[in-house]
């Protein structure tokens, strides 16, 4: 039997993506959608982005629910059709375990469907009253056919995301009903994942966990005895430490991809770093002084250093490549025909690097518009995965937090980044004498594998040289 039921799988929505936290659903059960309309807001490790649906019809089942994190590839949503009949809740899941062992659904996202025709409005479906059940000890009534719907519906939204997990029988659901047994727990057996009747006899006839030992017992701790030193083993308290837990925190969305990307750049490039302490006076002064004249053009010294950065890759392009391995398992380093600067940004979400693309093309003030608009997107959570993904290169000003310095960590899969430490005054050897300057320091972390020593120290001393004497690199601001 071929079925009307479209199930459209979570996409990648970013530059290879693998997952994605479900914030809250746009639409609900029963709803009427249509071709591109936002369906859900998802977190993915670079941005919240609203997830348009490919296909046009009523809504019939949501797979997974806010907080969950979803993987890619993975059920999202399943859509009746426009003018066909909703499927009735068995036949809806039978359908999603044929379409989804077909790979069907899987459209990208922006492509959509033919066919979308589909009502523009929502329209939410009426929700059946279900009498509640007589508590005496007689046989259950049959359910009736709203009973089943709903309970179909409950236990396919609630599945764990990757995961079959739904009982289709309706002799399992009642057996695990009358046996108190959590289907949730249960890790069924059948194919793609499908609880059986064999696995709820099997919960039900394994013991209790407070059948064990005496060592795995758990009372309730209104129960427990008073006790003037908490257990090493008590809820809350630190097995290591015996320090109470205040807080257990999630390591996931932009944490986590931070967390991973961190670690995968120590793990797998030979990195190093030079240093070099930068008479900034010249520049700063240089800024001042536009700023008399022309208050709300003057760029800022970030962009200032962000255009001697560009110049001074093109002259040192070594360190604008990106290692990649072939098929075959060798290694190839990638130039790339331009410049894709990113810089790193504080958000309420954690570190962010966004990337102004083509850099390279454009001056201080363009780089200073450009800085100023991804700054606020990422703030805004509102980056695209192209604006986050496609660096080149990164320039790391972390002297806005009061440090001088700081061995960064490359941001992977590139292969350098240029830290920038605060600007402050400090005694400074000029023309035989001591004078007071505005010092930075400008700190270089590089791949060993894409150049030496001598490569990297030129691009530094470049970047410092224009840094001093900035007139020259600035001539087209």
């Amino acid at each position: 039997m071929t079925s009307a039921l479209q199930v459209f799988m979570l996409p990648d929505l970013g530059e290879g993506l693998t997952e994605a936290e479900l914030l809250n659903w746009l639409v609900a059960v029963g709803d009427e959608i249509r071709v591109d309309q936002p369906i859900a807001e998802v977190e993915t490790a670079k941005s919240v982005v609203e997830v348009p649906s490919p296909y046009a019809g009523t809504v019939t089942v949501l797979h997974g629910e806010p907080g969950q994190t979803l993987e890619v590839g993975k059920p999202f949503i399943s859509v009746a059709p426009v003018g066909a009949p909703v499927p009735a809740a068995e036949a809806a899941a039978e359908t999603y375990r044929e379409e989804e062992k077909a790979g069907s659904g899987n459209v990208l996202i922006g492509y959509g469907t033919p066919g979308g025709s589909g009502a523009t409005g929502r329209t939410r479906a009426r929700r059946s009253s279900v009498a509640p059940r007589p508590d005496n000890g007689t046989t259950p009534p049959v359910p009736s056919d709203a009973e089943k719907a709903a309970d179909d519906l409950l236990l396919l939204r609630t599945r764990v995301p990757g995961k079959l997990g739904a009982v289709i029988s309706p002799l399992v659901r009642r057996m695990a009903r009358e046996h108190g047994v959590d289907l949730g727990a249960v890790h069924g057996s059948g194919d793609s994942g499908l609880i059986m009747r064999r696995d709820v006899e099997a919960a039900i006839s394994s013991p209790a966990p407070a059948a064990a030992g005496p060592a795995a017992v758990e009372t309730p701790v209104s129960a427990q005895a008073p006790s003037p030193t908490p257990t090493p083993a008590a809820e809350g308290t630190d097995s290591r430490t015996g320090l109470g837990i205040s807080a257990r925190t999630p390591v996931k969305g932009v944490r986590k991809a931070v967390a991973a990307n961190m670690a995968r750049s120590r793990s797998e490039i030979p990195e190093a770093t030079v240093w070099v302490d930068v008479d900034a006076t010249a520049m700063v002064e240089l800024r001042a002084g536009l700023k008399k004249s022309d208050p709300h053009k003057t760029p800022g010294l970030l962009a200032f250093i962000a255009r001697f950065v560009t110049a001074g890759l093109k002259r040192f392009p070594e360190l604008n490549t990106r290692i990649e391995t072939t098929s075959e398992g060798s290694q190839e380093i990638v130039s790339f025909a331009g410049i894709n600067l990113g810089f790193a940004a504080q958000t309420d979400r954690g570190l962010m690097v966004p990337s102004i693309r083509h850099a390279d093309r454009l001056s201080a003030r363009e780089l200073d518009g450009e800085i100023r608009r991804l700054t606020a997107v990422v703030r805004d959570g509102k980056a695209t995965p192209e604006e986050l993904g496609s660096g080149t290169f990164t320039l790391n000003n972390y002297g806005i937090f009061g440090v001088d310095g700081s061995a960064a960590i490359i941001n992977y899969p590139e292969v350098a980044i240029l830290g920038v430490g605060r600007i402050m005054d400090k005694p400074w050897v000029l023309d035989g004498g001591l004078a007071v300057r505005k010092v930075t320091e400008l700190t270089l972390t590089f791949d060993h594998r894409v150049c030496d020593g001598g490569t990297a120290a030129g691009f530094l001393r470049f970047v410092a040289d224009a840094i001093e004497n900035p007139g020259s690199v600035l001539a087209d601001l």
